[in-house]
């Protein structure tokens, strides 16, 4: 009997192996999915150097608010929180705040060296922004791919409203 008829197991295998080939070039020929890189935060700035204190920012308004000119008021303010280093570079977030509201907060730094950085700055980033504008706080969630990022985030935003005193 030939090796390759229908009910010999040296077939089975060979067929096996072929479709086992075929099956992993057709994977590997898929190309993968990328988000787009929304524009996250302007480049780091001198005055983003005092971390973890209140620094003066311009208000709507176009007057000058915060620790740093020695008033409080009710309008806006900024304060930067710590840098928190992370496994893959150093994490540090401001917020601004109006009349005791978070209403804003910005990555000022972040991991970015590299594509995969990148990747994941795109998603994460935003969504750690959406979670904190509306929990008011830095009780907010993970998200998943981002752990060390996310975890950064949470720690320095944390540490600038507590500078801030809320």
């Amino acid at each position: 009997m030939h090796p390759l008829k229908k009910n010999h197991a040296l077939r089975r295998t060979v067929l096996a192996s072929a479709a086992a080939v075929g099956a992993t070039v057709l994977l590997l020929s898929l190309k993968p999915h990328t988000a787009p890189l929304p524009a996250l935060a302007a480049p780091k700035s001198p005055s983003s150097a005092s971390r973890g204190s209140a620094t003066a920012e311009p208000s709507p308004s176009g007057g000058r608010t915060g620790a740093a000119s020695g008033t409080h008021t009710a309008a806006s303010r900024s304060v930067t929180g710590d840098a928190v280093q992370t496994r893959w570079g150093p994490v540090q977030v401001r917020v601004t705040i109006e009349n005791g509201r978070l209403t804003d907060v910005t990555a000022v730094d972040y991991p970015r060296d590299n594509p995969h950085d990148q990747e994941i700055d795109g998603y994460a980033l935003p969504a750690l922004r959406r979670e904190a504008l509306a929990a008011q706080s830095a009780d907010i969630d993970m998200v998943s791919g981002a752990t060390y990022t996310s975890t950064g985030y949470r720690q320095s935003l944390q540490s600038a409203l507590d500078s801030a005193g809320r």
